[in-house]
């Protein structure tokens, strides 16, 4: 067993867990949707980049980039989120949590597009 494929997939399914947890739920009901589970998000998601940055395939290409992808959303909700709740002083309405949840749900859109990229690359591999 290869201890660095079992971190990079780890990692992989982690992020696409923890997004989905969070994007879980009515999109309009802040109180279904927790800044912690969005911040540990990103922060796995960004760990599973980084994993991703050594692979020189194509396929470890297409894997980096939807990492990325989902690092750009999953910053842009918080952002946002950040925005809202301490520059303006609104809070969370509905339309800001919709907002938040959406950007999180494009994430994890691409997330489990890294998720299928994993299986296939664990179905071809030869032994």
């Amino acid at each position: 067993m290869n201890l660095e494929k079992v971190v990079f997939a780890f990692f992989t399914v982690f992020a696409a867990t923890l997004n989905f947890g969070f994007f879980l739920g009515d999109i309009d009901r802040p109180e279904l949707h927790n800044v912690y589970e969005l911040f540990a998000a990103i922060v796995v998601n960004l760990i599973a980049t980084v994993l991703k940055f050594g692979d020189r395939t194509q396929i470890g290409a297409v894997h980096l980039s939807t990492s990325l992808v989902a690092d750009i959303q999953l910053i842009a909700a918080a952002v946002l989120w950040a925005v809202v709740v301490h520059v303006t002083g609104t809070g969370m309405t509905e339309d800001a949590t919709a907002s938040i949840v959406s950007l999180s749900g494009g994430a994890l859109l691409a997330n489990i597009v890294s998720l299928v990229l994993l299986i296939i690359e664990t179905v071809m591999m030869r032994r």
